[in-house]
């Protein structure tokens, strides 16, 4: 009995470690200003290119792949909800 693709998932496994030990820890760090669109544009393209950067190489991984998705919309999400927040926050008052 012999078992194919073996080699293959054992490669694709090692290159997933890889991978997201290129991600532990601090992956980057944007500015932006929640007032301004371009600017929370900007931040959203600077972060993908980040995270293309860090796992660019591995993206024919189907194993990464997809995490390379859901990272850039996870942190497209934060951007849009931190800039959010501010501007909400910023038409607060403490009076009733």
């Amino acid at each position: 009995m012999k078992i194919t693709g073996l080699d293959n998932l054992t490669r694709q496994l090692d290159d997933a470690q890889k991978a997201l030990e290129a991600i532990d820890g601090e992956l980057g760090t944007v500015s932006f200003d929640p007032h301004d669109p371009g600017s929370i544009e900007a931040a959203i393209q600077e972060i993908e290119t980040i995270i293309d950067d860090r796992l660019g190489s591995y993206a024919s991984n189907p194993i990464i792949a997809p995490l390379i998705g859901q990272l850039k919309e996870r942190y497209r999400e934060g951007i849009l909800d931190r800039a959010a927040a501010v501007r909400l926050g910023e038409g607060k008052t403490d009076e009733p």
